[in-house]
């Protein structure tokens, strides 16, 4: 595939953007390559300034759960784009959307839209300390909750992907109050929360890790998490930034069937548009301004166009058997990429949790932070590059997601089998 015109646009963008990106992973830096422009999408294809066109696993790194440019989204946006784009006002789909998602997750009550998942994230955890008066977070390792200070240790996605172990410009003073503890490790998990020398506020988990790759709760875990938070008046706090209206129309808390005090949200509920959210019990939610004292605003929280496509996005997603299908689809891609791998000689750990799957570089079942980082990720960079060669765009990360929407075909999914069943017979040669 000729990329030429994605390689001056690289040149030019490094000149005035740093990197040459506006998100670090996007620089494609671990899989040994430069990143390529996109022009346009439609369905399950992305089209680059060159030209080619290439099936698309990363669905925008997840939101893109009905396809590219769907249709009745596309008019959605146009009708509210008609009437402005930007009031700083409320509006009814405010109200419209926001009561399709009290009546979607269980748990939430009451929520409150921001224009990001970063921003959800740290608006929750400053709700959990305004609300218990505490001031410690515990989170995961390899868990990634956005750029927030506070999340960013032992943190995923960019972070590990580009080896930073932290971030210049965050204060010792607010990482002191971030413990990360290993993820699935129950034994751990509880000698942290009941350690009384910790002042902790709340827990914040994604409760499939989507981060380190796809790495699934151990059976178990979710349920002691949740019966020690609430033993020890420990608000839970669930990331449901990429699991959100992905894994199940309730999401992973309607999936697992465990039921966090706040919730935080993106992507999807958007449909595709800047957007994010946190919910959760009234009588936390409450605590926000101006009905509370615990402060948090933007110019562009409920955007008019972000409501727009996310309401249009979820009343889709309401049709009968949607997740049914779309898992039992992502199953079947899961199934025979497992015999790819026997059949080829390359070892992978597959993880999937419906539409989610991330295929690990390793002998190694990968349960945690410290078994993803067992994956070689220079065989995963020859694998991508040989990938893309074919026209099918993989995350630029070992350690993030491969992501299916509805629009994928049974005929796309076949060849996608084929080129890594192809690209597979050139690793084993090397």
């Amino acid at each position: 595939m000729i990329t030429a015109t994605s390689a001056q646009m690289f040149e030019q963008a490094r000149k005035v953007i740093p990197g040459g990106v506006n998100s670090p992973v996007r620089a494609c830096r671990s899989v040994g390559c430069d990143p390529l422009f996109i022009e346009r999408a439609q369905g399950s294809s992305i089209f680059d300034v060159d030209g080619n066109e290439y099936l698309d696993f990363v669905c925008s790194w997840g939101p893109m759960i009905l396809g590219h440019a769907h249709p009745v989204v596309l008019a959605a946006i146009a009708e509210a784009m008609a009437h402005g784009t930007s009031f700083g006002a409320p509006t009814p789909k405010e109200i419209e959307l926001a009561s399709m998602v009290v009546d979607a997750l269980p748990s939430v009550e009451k929520v409150r839209f921001v224009s990001s998942g970063t921003e959800a994230t740290m608006s929750a955890v400053r709700l959990a300390r305004g609300y218990t008066g505490k001031k410690v977070i515990i989170k995961f390792d390899g868990c990634y909750h956005g750029h927030a200070d506070s999340f960013l240790v032992k943190a995923g996605s960019g972070v590990i992907t580009l080896g930073i172990p932290g971030s210049p410009g965050v204060p010792d003073e607010i990482v002191k109050n971030t413990v990360s503890i290993p993820y699935n490790n129950e034994e751990i998990l509880e000698k942290t929360l009941r350690d009384p020398a910790l002042d902790i506020a709340c827990v914040i988990v994604e409760p499939v890790a989507g981060n380190m790759g796809c790495v699934p709760p151990a059976p178990g875990f979710l349920l002691k998490l949740r019966a020690l938070t609430a033993e020890l008046r420990i608000l839970l706090i669930f990331d449901e930034v990429i699991t959100g209206f992905r894994l199940a129309y309730g999401g992973a808390q309607e999936y697992f069937g465990i039921l966090p005090d706040l919730t935080c949200l993106g992507k999807i509920i958007g449909g595709g548009l800047p957007v994010g959210a946190y919910g959760g019990r009234a009588d936390i939610m409450d605590q926000v301004a101006p009905d509370g004292p615990v402060y948090q605003a933007g110019t562009l929280s409920g955007n008019p166009l972000a409501m727009a496509a996310g309401f249009a996005t979820l009343k889709l997603l309401q049709k009968e058997g949607f997740y049914t299908q779309l898992n039992d689809k992502a199953a079947g891609f899961a199934g025979r990429l497992g015999e790819i791998s026997e059949r080829t000689s390359i070892p992978v750990c597959l993880n999937r949790v419906g539409s989610l799957m991330t295929g690990f570089f390793t002998t190694d079942l990968v349960v945690d932070f410290s078994t993803a980082m067992t994956a070689d990720t220079q065989r995963y960079g020859q694998h991508y590059r040989q990938m893309l060669s074919q026209g099918i765009y993989l995350a630029p990360s070992q350690f993030e997601l491969l992501f299916l929407s509805s629009a994928h075909s049974e005929k796309q999914l076949d060849r996608a089998l084929e080129m890594t069943e192809w690209s597979f017979k050139k690793l084993a040669k090397k």
